[in-house]
């Protein structure tokens, strides 16, 4: 197609006289009917896909069908006058344009925005003043001659161009610059046919056409640019975005007001024609109006900006805003201290657990006032998320940032009120300090948090990170996923510790104690992963697991004649779940067994906690016949009166008392007293450590109910405590 139009172009500048076969015939019906053929390929290869397509491809077929019989009717018959049939094919080809352009905007545009139309009409309006102004010294003198039909097509055919032009800048601006990867082609194919129309229209009215100039490709070269346009209108510029798009409709409508506005200077100083500026008030009035819808999409975008970077919970900047500030505020500190603060509320699960998530987040958003009344305006506090906050220190060290641990967790030391229930939120931090300990705020969060799980493992508040920690942070995360792994797939097991009658040697009951055989670190005790298991939320599952246990076994015993009591520990974690009670009723009877052969032991740090969930949870399951048992009694700061509200059984003396109760003489009178007291509120007391027969004696003569300890039995499996039973042979009377 472009071969064939640069010849032709050659030929039209070469000298001739009259009518060139080659040139005027061959060659001009050529530059016609190569970019038809161009059109139609492209049709074909859209199997008829897309009106719009359809309809380009009939309009430079109609024009190239009017331009050959203008061709051959005047090689046969001398000069055509003007208008004629030719002209049906010129007229169709424009009418036909108008409709593709118009399914190629119902296709793309479906349900257009305000902002769309208005972009659409500054860049048809603002195309269509310029032009105008174009266009004036042709269209004008033809408009004031006599209205013949010649004049009024003379007339027409830039006047359509014009429209087409105004149409595509619209559609530019519309569909920010969508058309196709070849729009420009097409808004440049239509301007060479709007210069080449008006030129024809100023020549031809006064009788000066001349053919067989080099005016006479201008035509062709619009319909190859048109041609281009069809050839790749089916095949959309694949890597434009809507940013993309936002920024093209920006460009034509920004250009589009620039000419408007140009029109309109250009008439206070030269005299231009009353319809270039009417159109150029029109286009500067929506523009005035697309201005101020940009301004209010601007507002709404820098709201949603400034929504994307808070929490919508307490209003603190989340994490987004964390990670986009810390990193402009590292490099401006350069290699001048600062520090970032990792916290993480203890045992916030129960508070959702045990009053909803409403009152939990009540609590985060009281925290989050707490902290931020105790930091400068320069810090910054964020939350990342659940119970965990951020805080960005700038100008501090380590001591300084120390410090500002320390006051955070005083601040929240201080009980909380929600929903008229007075609550605590003890909170661990983790410290990690710029430049020394992390160039960047991924390597600072990194030890940060493991400071803050070291800082929960040793319990003592917060921790600044060390060498040290990054393996204690990898040992962590691969021991938590061992014990996920242990837990689902039966790892764990139950030693068992006999509860003894001091006064007729009898097994009661046994106490069932976790152990979790590792595959590589051999036998676990409790103190060397309970505090995993709460900080990873699977109290609640392993809980299940030693329940389960624990009722298999006194399933079994029950067979064998051996209806032992068990007693089975559980966390404050775990009371607080309101299920709790009928899940332990459904375990219980799948077994067959007695409710009184479970008891389940919890500790004063429990009753302190929450003393009004404990009396709901623990009368739900002393009314379905599981006993309870206050263990390590005597060691928390709980009032007395819990003895008298609560549904207890059986009081366990802690160790710390019965150890020394032979060489001191004051722990020898509390531990009497405390088993008077159990008596006298009808209550069982067990003493705990009992670890030789003297204590074993001395608890006999106080009138202590039962014993258990090393001096017994330690916790064995229990197959080694059916051997210890049988080893005793018919002192064991159990019952």
């Amino acid at each position: 197609m472009w071969a064939c139009l640069g010849v032709y172009a050659v030929g039209l500048l070469l000298p001739t006289k009259g009518f060139e076969p080659l040139v005027d015939g061959g060659l001009s019906t050529l530059t016609d009917w190569v970019p038809v053929a161009v059109c139609w390929r492209a049709l074909y290869r859209t199997r008829g896909q897309g009106a719009h397509v359809i309809l380009a491809a009939g309009a430079v077929t109609s024009f190239a069908l009017g331009d050959s019989y203008y061709l051959f009717a005047s090689t046969a018959g001398g000069e055509l006058p003007f208008p004629s049939a030719a002209d049906e094919g010129y007229l169709l080809f424009h009418a036909l344009m108008v409709a593709a352009l118009a399914a190629l905007t119902r296709r793309q545009v479906r349900a257009p925005a305000l902002s769309v139309v208005l972009d659409g009409a500054v860049g048809a309006l603002g195309a269509a003043a310029v032009l105008a102004v174009v266009l004036d010294p042709i269209v004008g003198p033809a408009v004031a001659g006599p209205a013949s039909l010649g004049t009024v097509l003379g007339v027409a055919y830039p006047m359509f161009d014009l429209v087409l032009v105004a149409f595509v800048t619209g559609l530019a601006a519309a569909l920010g610059v969508r058309l196709g990867r070849g729009w420009a082609s097409l808004a440049c194919g239509l301007l060479v046919f709007a210069v080449a129309d008006a030129t024809y229209a100023l020549l031809v009215l006064p009788g000066r056409w001349v053919d067989g100039t080099l005016l006479d490709a201008s035509w062709a070269l619009g319909l190859a640019l048109i041609a281009v346009w069809i050839n790749n209108s089916d095949r959309p510029n694949e890597q434009a975005v809507h940013g993309a798009a936002a920024a093209g409709a920006l460009t034509v409508s920004t250009a589009a007001t620039a000419a408007g506005l140009g029109v309109l200077v250009l008439a206070i100083y030269t005299p231009v024609p009353w319809s270039a500026v009417v159109l150029a008030a029109l286009t500067m009035a929506l523009a005035v109006t697309r201005t101020q819808l940009a301004f209010r999409r601007l507002v709404k975008l820098v709201d949603i900006h400034r929504i994307s970077r808070t929490d919508y919970l307490t209003g603190f900047p989340n994490r987004r805003a964390l990670y986009a500030d810390v990193p402009r505020r590292l490099v401006a500190r350069g290699s001048e201290p600062c520090a970032l603060l990792l916290l993480d509320l203890d045992r916030f699960k129960e508070v959702n657990d045990s009053l909803g998530h409403d009152a939990g987040d009540l609590l985060l958003v009281e925290v989050g006032v707490r902290l931020s009344a105790q930091l400068r305006s320069e810090d910054l506090l964020a939350r990342l998320g659940g119970d965990e906050f951020a805080v960005f220190l700038n100008e501090a060290g380590r001591s300084e940032a120390v410090a500002v641990a320390v006051k955070l967790r005083s601040a929240l030391a201080a009980s909380f009120t929600v929903e008229g229930i007075a609550l605590h939120a003890n909170v661990s931090v983790g410290i990690a300090v710029f430049p020394e300990q992390g160039q960047d705020l991924k390597a600072l969060m990194r030890k940060a948090d493991m400071a803050m799980y070291r800082a929960k493992a040793t319990r003592s508040g917060h921790h600044v990170f060390a060498t040290a920690d990054d393996n204690h942070g990898e040992d962590r995360l691969r021991t938590l996923e061992e014990l996920r792994a242990a837990i689902a797939e039966g790892q764990l097991e139950l030693h068992y510790q006999p509860k003894i009658s001091l006064t007729t040697n009898v097994v009661h009951g046994v106490e069932a104690l976790v152990r979790w055989y590792h595959p590589t670190r051999g036998l676990l005790y409790p103190d060397a992963f309970l505090a995993l298991v709460e900080e990873a939320g699977l109290m609640h599952e392993l809980t299940d697991v030693v329940l389960g246990l624990a009722l298999d076994q006194a399933a079994i015993w029950q067979g064998q004649g051996r209806p032992l009591t068990v007693a089975v520990n559980l966390s404050a974690s775990s009371l607080v779940d309101s299920d709790l009670p009928e899940r332990v009723d459904r375990m219980i009877a799948s077994r067959g067994l007695p409710p009184s052969t479970l008891m389940v032991e919890i500790t004063e740090e429990f009753l302190v906690a929450d003393r009004d969930r404990a009396k709901d949870i623990l009368t739900r399951l002393r009314t379905n016949g599981v006993r309870v048992s206050v263990d390590d009694f005597g060691t928390g700061y709980s009032s007395l009166a819990y003895l008298r509200e609560l549904p207890i059984d059986e009081l366990k003396l802690d160790r710390s008392f019965v150890l020394p109760m032979l060489d001191d003489a004051r722990a020898s009178a509390l531990v009497a007293s405390t088993i008077d007291l159990a008596h006298s509120l009808g209550l069982t007391m067990v003493a705990e450590g009992v670890e030789n027969g003297s204590a074993f004696d001395e608890l006999a003569r106080f009138g202590c109910d039962q014993a258990q300890g090393f001096h017994l039995s330690r916790p064995v499996p229990a197959e080694q405590l059916e051997l210890w039973l049988l080893q005793r042979g018919t002192d064991v009377l159990v019952g």
